[in-house]
């Protein structure tokens, strides 16, 4: 038996398959299309479920692939184990209804002994109880010995999930030997021991189980083989551990060499964050290789936690600084040819690596100091459990997800209050929702369904600006309104508008509604169940339900808003185009006056980035291209690429908004007809606004003309000032600059002279307390950063000094306590003086052994702080 490489191994495989007529399709990503019920593909036939569910056609009825997969159900075990990873890679080939068992298994039993060359003595095969075809084939076509094929029950070798198709499996083994074995005479496959490794299960889908447990025959039955890539390269490669096959063994040298110790197969302490991080590293570099980046939810919440655990074992390792990016190299140089989206996004994935790990190493340090803390104070204490509010604490202010507190704890030999920790994040998302509410459902209180008629209204303003509707229920304040008459306001329910209710984040019409005997101005029009409710204030005359109103929609509000909705998918695409495919929508709100754009990112945009956005999208503007809406079945918008939320935000039909052919998307708002009529696009500004997500807001049309007429102004008036012309304002800014600059360095020499001068005095009146020489003072209009520097200075030239400060800027104090190092070694820590001496003042504040800072509210009782220094010493 030859050792070959997983990379060959890979490459056998689906070439054998290739010569059995099935196509060959590379991996899916690792993000579920159209699956809302998973959140990462987790199996090599989990991508390919509609095809065997019939809901679509597959390219062919064969097929065989190498899927990428994550699992991170028995994350607490890798590391700890030489078999658990959270990243693996499926050998699949799959039958959609054509061949059947014969087929499958005597290819399988082809590939397994003359491709791979597998010792046929040491191979056993498992089936159904029930199923004697498979039994037979066996047996009789392919000649295996009946002694090793054992039957199992339907725990063992039947799949299925809930009702729906569902079938026997046939699993292959291979023996490792009898010093893997147990006591027992007869183990065989099926026995707990470790001497047989199940590595190739084939599932014959040939049943179908109803909601009363009836099972009727497929008309078509399927075949779905799989077999885990390392696993089978452990057996190839003669190892006993995941961590020992070649792809994996080539990142794990890196990381060894990168902390300079040695790995012992599992033997040594270290090992386990050895395996960890290498581990956690293919993982990483494959999710963000697929578009998923850092955040506090969903997948990103897993790509941090598994970063972070990494840098983490890092520390444990005496790894210093950043490290993770670097070593992600390994896995694109090792995997990048059978994937070579590694390759092309080598530069980003490490970029996003690195962003993440540096915002984690400022954080990483003081958490775990704290929860070392909290470990010494529970053990003092006799108590094993970290109570929930700390555990949420470190969560929600310091970053360490509850798992990592979790194993860090555990490390320890303590536990976290999981109940607790739970109990104050659902608070804080409850106050989020609630918080979410008042801003988003106010417009809906006022509003009752029993009052909505049945059915929906009509939308007509995709094709016009004026029309008419009848009035089908008018209500307010949770009550039914018989007529509404002037200077009243209430909501009016119509069979059909023209009016654009809010929605997709675009802002809703507004405009007038009038016939014969009434107006009345439309101030907002939001959507309930299809159903557009109008809120009018009454202009003249009364209105009943029942009566036929003329609608009249503010066209200059309309055109302003549809010019900003359809910059908003140039700006989507154009983000794709400058920062890449994981620019992802995350929000967005489009007004008459502007639009803003929230996205996943993982930084702020350079100004060079923010410009050639700016750029792609004039010159799209400028092109008038022309924008067409269609609607069509999801699947088919889908395929033809267009951008949405698919399977979570929209119906079977949906309407696709297309700029030419350069931008494609879901869509239920309003247009222009071509992008010129956009005029010019001006982005004003970009934030960040949560973890993850970025901000964009930008301006068109006739606000930007208002833009550039208010810095016009403000230019203008900034000159009068100056006492300049506008066009001499940047020498004058210049010059002004200068001799700011000037004055401040003379400022800061007559104050480095001043305190210098003053050392002396501070010493003849310092005070000696226990033995300890203390210098206590106060100065005016002198920053913290001045006296840390004067600290600095006394501490150069003098020992056994204690300093407390206080710099007091109008009525804002703020104390600093500075001790020499050879107080340290005596026990004395600033940190937890100056939280006594601020609270003195009505102040707080902490830090570390040797310096500390804080503020403090009240400049009268700094000479009361400095009585509690003396009284601490």
């Amino acid at each position: 038996m030859e050792k070959l490489g997983l990379n060959q191994i890979r490459e056998a495989f689906q070439s054998f398959y290739e010569t059995k007529g099935h196509y060959k399709r590379k991996s899916f990503s690792l993000i579920p299309e159209n699956d809302k019920s998973l959140l990462l593909i987790n199996s090599g036939m989990a991508p390919l479920k509609p095809y065997f569910s019939g809901l679509e056609n597959p390219p062919s009825k064969r097929m065989t692939t190498c899927q990428k997969c994550l699992r991170t159900g028995d994350i607490e075990n890798v590391g700890y184990t030489s078999r658990h990873g959270t990243f693996f890679e499926m050998l699949g080939s799959f039958s959609f209804g054509d061949y059947f068992k014969v087929e499958s298994i005597t290819w399988g039993w082809e590939f397994m002994t003359k491709v791979l060359d597998l010792p046929v003595d040491r191979l056993w095969v498992s089936v159904f109880e029930e199923d004697d075809d498979a039994y037979d084939i066996w047996k009789d076509i392919v000649g295996f010995p009946e002694e090793r094929i054992v039957r199992l029950g339907k725990d063992d070798n039947f799949w299925e999930i809930g009702t729906g198709p569902c079938g026997p499996c046939s699993e292959i083994y291979y023996d490792r030997g009898e010093e893997y074995g147990c006591d027992n005479p007869d183990c065989k496959p099926g026995c707990d021991c470790d001497r047989y490794i199940e590595f190739w299960n084939h599932v014959f889908t040939q049943f179908s189980k109803d909601e009363d447990g009836n099972y009727t025959d497929l008309a078509h039955p399927n075949i779905d083989t799989g077999m885990g890539l390392e696993r089978l390269a452990t057996i190839m490669q003669g190892v006993d551990s995941i961590f020992d096959i070649d792809t994996v063994r080539f990142v794990l040298d890196g990381v060894v060499e990168k902390a300079g110790v040695k790995y012992e197969n599992g033997q040594a302490p270290t090992d386990v964050s050895i395996r960890i991080i290498t581990d956690h590293l293919r993982s990483i570099t494959f999710m963000i290789a697929d578009g998923i980046i850092p955040s506090n939810e969903g997948r990103g919440y897993v790509l941090r936690r598994l970063l972070r655990r990494a840098a983490r074992h890092g520390r444990l390792l005496g790894i210093e600084g950043s490290f993770l990016a670097d070593l992600c190299g390994r896995v694109i140089e090792i995997s990048g040819k059978a994937y070579p989206e590694l390759e092309e996004k080598r530069v980003y994935i490490k970029k996003v690596i690195t962003i993440e790990e540096d915002k984690f190493s400022s954080t990483i340090d003081q958490g775990t100091s704290i929860i070392t803390d909290y470990v010494k104070e529970m053990k003092a204490n006799g108590q094993t459990i970290l109570d929930g509010e700390k555990v949420f604490k470190l969560h929600d202010t310091y970053g360490f997800p509850l798992e990592l507190t979790q194993e860090i704890l555990e490390e320890q030999g303590c536990q976290a209050d999981v109940e607790g920790f739970n109990k104050h994040m659902e608070h804080q998302k409850e106050l989020a929702r609630a918080a979410q509410r008042s801003k988003e459902d106010a417009g809906w209180e006022e509003a009752s369904t029993e009052f909505v008629f049945e059915g929906s209204t009509e939308f007509t303003g995709y094709d016009t600006v004026v029309d008419t509707g009848r009035i089908k229920a008018m209500f307010w304040e949770q009550k039914p309104v018989s007529c509404l008459k002037e200077g009243e306001i209430c909501r009016i329910a119509l069979d059909k508008t023209p009016f654009y209710a809010e929605s997709g984040g675009q802002a809703g019409d507004f405009g007038i509604i009038y016939n014969d005997t009434f107006a009345g101005e439309v101030l907002e029009v939001i959507k309930f169940q299809n159903v557009f409710a109008h809120k009018i204030k009454g202009l003249k005359g009364e209105l009943r339900t029942g009566d036929e109103v003329n609608c009249l929609v503010s066209a200059p509000n309309r055109n302003n808003t549809a010019r900003n909705h359809t910059a908003t998918h140039l700006l989507h695409k154009a983000l794709k185009e400058v920062l890449g495919d994981h620019v992802q929508q995350a929000g967005s709100s489009v007004t008459a006056s502007g639009l803003r754009f929230d996205f996943n990112h993982f930084e702020a945009l350079t100004s060079e980035e923010l410009t050639k956005v700016e750029e792609i999208i004039n010159d799209k503007i400028s092109h008038f291209i022309p924008v067409s809406t269609k609607e069509m079945a999801l699947k088919e918008a889908a395929k033809e690429g267009a951008v949405g939320l698919f399977g979570e935000k929209y119906g079977d039909v949906v309407r696709v908004v297309s700029i030419g052919d350069y931008s494609k998307e879901l869509c239920g708002g309003t247009h222009v007809a071509n992008t010129g009529q956009i005029g010019a696009l001006k982005i004003v500004s970009e934030s960040g606004v949560a973890a993850g997500v970025r901000r964009i807001e930008a301006i068109t049309g006739a606000a930007l003309l208002e833009r550039i007429n208010e810095t016009e102004q403000t230019i203008a008036e900034a000159a009068v000032v100056l006492k300049t012309n506008p066009s001499g304002l940047l020498a004058k800014l210049s010059n002004l600059t200068e001799e700011i600059k000037s004055v401040k360095k003379e400022l800061e020499e007559f104050k480095k002279n001043a305190i210098g001068n003053a050392m002396d005095k501070m010493f003849d009146d310092a005070k000696e307390v226990n033995g300890v020489t203390l210098i206590a003072r106060a100065f005016k209009d002198y920053t913290i950063q001045d006296l840390r520097g004067l600290s600095d200075d006394i501490k150069a030239e003098h020992k056994n000094v204690a300093m407390v400060f206080a710099a007091q800027n109008g009525e804002k104090v703020t104390f600093l306590v500075s001790l020499t190092d050879d107080l340290l070694d005596k026990g004395y820590h600033a940190g937890k003086m100056i939280k006594q001496i601020a609270a003195a003042a009505g102040g707080g504040g902490g830090g570390k052994a040797d310096m500390a800072q804080a503020g403090a509210k009240d400049p009268s009782k700094i000479k009361d702080a400095f009585a509690v220094a003396e009284s601490l010493l």
